[in-house]
C-alpha cells in the first residue's frame, strides 16, 4: 500500500514495484485519513485487502504520516503491518519520531529517478524475499 499525496512520486513507486518479480498488488491512497479508512475497511474501502507492507509519506494533507504511524501501531488489528516511511525528509526529528512511533524503516526518497527506483526495489526485495511477514 502506498500512502502519498504526490502523484509523480506515487507513479515512480508503482513503476519500480511493477518491474520487480513477482509483481505485487499495489493500492494507493492520497492522504492519511484515506489510509485509515482503507486499513479499517470503512466507507468505499469495506472490501479492501489487508496490505502486506505500507510505504508511508510524512507530509500529507488532512492527516500526516506521523499521525497514521501512531494510529496504526497503536491498533492491535493493524500494528503487525510493516511500515516503511518513504519521504523527502532528512530531518533528525522526523527520523526519531518515526522510529519512536514504531516505523519499521525510514528511507529518504532519492532525488534522481534511478536512485528512487533502486531504493523502492530494495525495499520490495527485502520485504518479499528476506523478511518473513505475519
Amino acid at each position: 500500500m502506498i500512502v502519498d499525496d504526490d502523484d509523480a512520486d506515487t507513479l515512480m513507486i508503482e513503476e519500480a514495484l511493477l518491474t520487480a518479480e513477482p509483481q505485487p498488488a499495489v493500492h494507493r491512497v492520497a492522504d492519511g485519513s484515506e489510509a485509515m479508512d482503507y486499513l479499517r475497511r470503512q466507507g468505499q474501502y469495506e472490501d479492501a485487502a489487508r496490505p502486506d507492507l505500507i510505504l508511508l509519506d510524512l507530509n500529507m494533507p488532512r492527516m500526516n504520516g506521523h499521525e497514521v504511524l501512531a494510529q496504526v501501531k497503536s491498533d492491535d488489528a493493524l500494528k503487525s503491518i510493516p511500515i516503511v516511511v518513504l519521504t523527502t525528509s532528512t530531518a533528525l526529528p522526523d527520523i526519531t519520531a518515526s522510529y519512536t512511533r514504531h516505523a519499521n524503516a525510514f528511507v529518504t526518497k532519492p532525488m534522481d529517478l534511478e536512485g528512487f527506483e533502486e531504493a523502492v526495489q530494495k525495499i520490495k526485495r527485502f520485504y518479499s524475499e528476506v523478511a518473513i511477514l505475519p
